[in-house]
């Protein structure tokens, strides 16, 4: 079946029978007969062709005169002129004057006349898209026409737009009290402002041809780079610059970001550092641990004259006393001790702060220590039926050189934190190994574990527990074993688990001390 509208105009009905008979026959099912051009006429201004066939010679209006109102209404579609041989002339005046697409003389030939028909649709039909494309270029130019109007006003708007972001940026850097740099991966300064040169009391010329390690002292630049570029920011706290007109050591905390690059991949990432003077701070700190200092000192001696006071009521030297004065007595003294060992713990962050303590590092029996820390910690488990395991992997006589008393706080603080927040009928496993002269130590549990998110802050001052539940302690005890073992050159870290428990290590390195057989044999 073939498709199109074929409208054919003939004053002799037996012509244009005899035309839809042929034009069915060969598959065209769309065909409209006229035998009277007005007819034909009000028929086309209501429904478009894809090709006109008309006779030449047909009273009222003639084949021309019919085409050529045709034309008005369709300029495009096919016409096809139907013409004897005396008409030739005027058919090809028609193809000149009406833009004729053929002429078929009669008698036709019915091959010629069906291939004549196929064409023509197709041609009619390939106008159309013709039209509708450059119609659609036509929209497309306007539309480009509209956008390349605007453009430079869009340009210069946006261009306006980027120059006050710029201003306002440019300001905000250079008038900036901190200071604030761009370094590449090895630290090479490549920008700066001129807060940073107050800082380092250097010039930008200077500094542009120095190294951020030139005037940055205190932590390691590689470690926070790569934690930046891991994280996309990393902070470097307790390092200082060196000003050269005081001569003297600024404190400052630097905070790191990584610049976004086009191309993740790239070799050579770029940081932002805004550099903070923090000497008021450092002062205030100072000036609230000596405060804390002063006050827990003084503290310190009538409490323990309390506390000696009150073991004189209750070992019976002033007297015999009743279970209701016994229990009031214990509880006051347990108060008491607990506030001592707060008052102790205050203390000793304080001096640890401040780099007041020095360790008293001796040679000792390992083993002996974690027991004597095990026999204290055990009433306590097993009034919660606490599995309590130690598993003592080197010999028996393995000894490591480090501070005594500060190694079993840190023992006594982690296997009791695992007694405390390990549930009844739980798990606690200790296990102690050596790895070429260096002392490891964990106590795993079978606790409620901690969230991933409160890991960073446990070894931190003051805190308590986590997100999920707080800690009635003063959350000092883990703040303490950090800096206990970091005195020792040493690393403290936790692994752990919600639901499945926690695991609390710590390793001391070359603290290993060799039996007196094998040191006498060397």
């Amino acid at each position: 079946m073939k498709s199109g509208l074929i409208v054919i105009v003939d004053d002799e009905q037996m012509v244009t029978s005899a035309f839809k008979t042929l034009l069915k026959l060969e598959g065209f099912t769309n065909c409209v007969a006229f035998n009277n051009p007005k007819e034909a006429i009000e028929f086309l201004e209501q429904n478009k062709p894809d090709i006109i066939i008309s006779d030449f010679i047909m009273p009222e209006m003639n084949g021309l005169e019919f085409l050529s109102a045709s034309k008005k209404l369709y300029p495009d579609v096919s016409k096809i002129l139907l013409t004897g041989y005396a008409d030739k002339e005027n058919a090809i005046r028609a193809i000149n004057e009406i833009g004729l697409y053929k002429y078929i003389e009669k008698p036709w030939d019915n091959d010629d006349l069906i291939i004549t028909i196929q064409n023509g649709i197709e041609r009619s039909n390939l106008l159309d898209k013709l039209h509708e494309k450059i119609d659609e270029l036509e929209a497309a130019k306007k539309e480009l026409e509209a956008y390349s109007h605007n453009l430079e006003d869009l340009v210069a708007q946006r261009t306006a737009d980027l120059y006050q972001a710029h201003s306002k940026l440019k300001g905000i850097i250079t008038n900036c009290a901190d200071g604030i740099i761009i370094t590449d991966k090895n630290g090479k300064i490549e920008q700066l402002n001129p807060a940073t040169e107050n800082l380092s009391g250097l010039s930008e010329s200077h500094l542009l041809a120095s190294n951020l390690s030139d005037i940055l002292f205190g932590g390691n630049l590689q470690d926070v780079f790569e934690k930046c570029i891991e994280d996309g920011e990393a902070v470097l706290r307790d390092c200082s610059i060196a000003n050269t007109l005081t001569e003297k050591q600024i404190p400052v905390e630097v905070n790191f970001a990584l610049i976004s690059q086009e191309n993740e991949d790239s070799a050579s990432p770029k940081f932002v550092g805004v550099i903070r003077d923090v000497t008021v701070q450092k002062e205030t700190d100072r000036l609230r641990d000596d405060f804390i200092a002063t006050l827990t000192h003084d503290m310190r001696t009538p409490l323990t004259a309390e506390i000696q006071t009150l073991d004189f009521f209750l070992d019976g030297t002033v007297g015999d006393l009743n279970d209701r004065q016994k229990m009031l007595l214990s509880t006051m003294k347990a108060n008491n001790e607990g506030l001592l060992g707060l008052v102790n713990s205050l203390l000793n962050v304080y001096k640890f702060d401040a780099g007041k303590i020095d360790l008293v590092k001796t040679n000792f029996n390992v083993k002996e220590l974690i027991m004597q820390r095990y026999e204290e910690l055990k009433p306590l488990a097993d009034k919660k039926n606490l599995e309590f395991i130690i598993n003592f992997e080197p010999d028996n006589d393995f000894m490591i050189n480090a501070d005594r008393q500060e190694i079993g706080r840190v023992i006594a603080n982690l296997c009791g934190n695992a007694v405390n927040y390990t549930n009844n009928g739980g798990k606690i496993e200790v296990t102690v190994k050596e790895q070429g002269g260096d002392f490891l130590f964990s106590v795993s549990d079978t606790g409620n574990g901690i969230p991933k998110e409160d890991i960073p802050h446990l070894f931190k001052r003051f805190s308590q527990g986590t997100s999920r539940k707080r800690s009635t302690g003063t959350g000092l005890g883990l703040y303490l074993s950090r800096q206990i073992v970091e005195a020792h050159g040493g690393k403290i870290w936790l692994e752990s688990k919600v639901s499945k428990g926690s695991e609390f290590s710590f390793i001391l390195t070359d603290v290993a001390v060799k039996p007196i057989k094998e040191r006498l044999s060397v």
